[in-house]
């Protein structure tokens, strides 16, 4: 029987890539899922893909940097599916370069998305979780955020922000059955790094005790643990997927 049967999942970032891939997963265990990016268009495609497995979605077009704009998120959710029990903080972006050269509005920009994001929707969302007395929230942070990374002091801080809302959350809602955990995805085979040169990639495989990226779907699984009964003991954790790169 499907993990998630009935259940309704959202997840911002998830036209494509890591987004995509857990809202694939998800529904591939029989949660509707809510779908929520800023290039509607994609999105559209994503619900239409979902829709296939027989599940109900539905698709919006949502700066998670405003928090109007995710209160009427999580509204049309709600109005369109019935509910909702998990949510996947997964919009994010990356502005990389040097302190001595990072641009305020590129500083702005990724913590806006990434830090604030993850702040407006949790807060919209836990309001109709309370009432439920169910929630089940996964916010998508780095191994970044775990180690820092020269020219990424922007997407460091905001990822690394992500796990302290996790936790902080966490506490403030275990008594209401909502849980909050995270997970630190490493190098992960996306669009982002395949452009990479061959000579990049394996600088960066040196770091990583497997010696090989991850994939999407390896993001997806652990999100898909933290959704499901199986992880209902479980919040305010952290879990790297990254191939070894932190271990603590």
């Amino acid at each position: 029987m499907a993990m998630l049967k009935d259940k309704v999942a959202l997840v911002t970032g998830a036209a494509q890539g890591i987004g995509k891939a857990i809202a694939e997963t998800l529904a591939k265990e029989g949660a509707n899922v809510a779908i929520c990016d800023v290039n509607i268009e994609k999105a559209q495609e994503t619900a239409k893909e979902l829709a296939a497995l027989g599940v109900k979605t539905a698709a919006y077009k949502t700066n998670v940097s405003v928090a109007a704009e995710c209160d009427a998120l999580i509204e049309s959710t709600v109005k369109d599916l019935g509910k909702l029990d998990i949510l996947v903080n997964n919009a994010g972006v990356t502005r990389d370069g040097l302190l001595i050269r990072m641009s305020e509005q590129d500083w702005d920009l990724v913590i806006a998305i990434n830090l604030k994001g993850t702040f407006n929707c949790t807060k919209a969302a836990v309001k109709t979780m309370m009432k439920a007395r169910y929630g089940r929230i996964i916010n998508i942070s780095s191994v970044i955020g775990l180690m820092g990374n020269a020219g990424q002091v922007n997407y460091a801080a905001s990822k690394s922000g992500v796990l302290g809302i996790t936790r902080s959350i966490a506490k403030e809602y275990a008594n209401r059955n909502i849980t909050v955990n995270a997970v630190a995805p490493g190098y992960i085979q996306t669009a982002m790094t395949e452009k990479l040169t061959e000579e990049q990639k394996q600088a960066m495989l040196k770091f990583v005790p497997l010696s090989r990226m991850g994939q999407p779907q390896d993001v997806a699984n652990g999100v898909l643990f933290f959704a499901s009964p199986l992880a209902d003991y479980v919040t305010g954790q952290v879990l790297a997927i990254d191939g070894g790169m932190v271990m603590s």
